[in-house]
């Protein structure tokens, strides 16, 4: 098993389940529940093995979907869900674009992994978002230099449902014991700032255009 906060359910195939990984989980689960921001960790496939009341907070509005819950597998819930631009600001730019990229590494080195390969598969039977994986994920690339892909360090926006944060940022920070890296884990919080005191924005201007959940805005590539 491994844990979230509030609960347990049955590890994804990323995480193991020997008697000794189940308990030092437990315990870092406790752990990752002392923590005031959003925390989880995921396997290398992005499959979320905990997470703490926080993160249970940040995303506990988003509506159910089949496959891509954001405590089931956050790759799938960036990419895929159509609430993700609710809680995610500047979802296509800030959020999906870094995603497809650390999709396109991990694809490279563990292009075996049968849970990378079933998330391509789904990009690849959406035309827009096939269209993002090949055309506008090279384009955006070459414009923000390959840094923009990384997790650790990044300050990108949320749309806190909690009143008294809002419309926010948040610093990424990936943050991973020696042991949890042992299990195939990492660990990445999403540490609050103080929300933006600005003029309101126009209407719809965080609001990310997708269809049936995917990508609709693609940049249009180089000539």
């Amino acid at each position: 098993m491994a844990y979230q906060a509030g609960g347990q359910r049955p590890a994804s195939r990323s995480v193991p389940v020997s008697p000794e990984a189940q308990a030092y989980l437990q315990d870092y689960a406790t752990l990752l529940e002392a923590v005031p921001f959003p925390s989880f960790v995921v396997g290398h496939g992005w499959d979320v093995a905990l997470t703490n009341s926080a993160f249970a907070s940040l995303f506990g509005g988003v509506g159910p979907y089949p496959t891509a819950m954001p405590s089931d597998n956050f790759l799938r819930f960036v990419l895929f869900h159509p609430d993700a631009g609710t809680v995610l600001g500047d979802h296509e730019a800030g959020w999906c674009l870094p995603m497809l990229a650390h999709l396109a590494a991990a694809l490279e080195r563990r292009g075996h992994d049968h849970g990378l390969q079933a998330v391509r598969r789904d990009i690849a039977q959406d035309p827009i978002m096939e269209a993002a994986f090949r055309q506008g994920l090279p384009h955006w690339i070459r414009a923000v230099g390959e840094g923009a892909a990384e997790f650790d360090g990044a300050v990108r926006p949320l749309l806190h449902p909690d009143p008294r944060w809002g419309a926010t940022e948040c610093r990424i920070v990936e943050e991973t014991p020696r042991t949890l890296q042992g299990l195939g884990c990492t660990r990445l919080t999403l540490v609050l700032r103080e929300p933006r005191r600005t003029v309101a924005s126009p209407r719809g201007r965080h609001r990310t255009r997708r269809s049936a959940g995917h990508l609709s805005v693609v940049p249009s590539p180089e000539a």
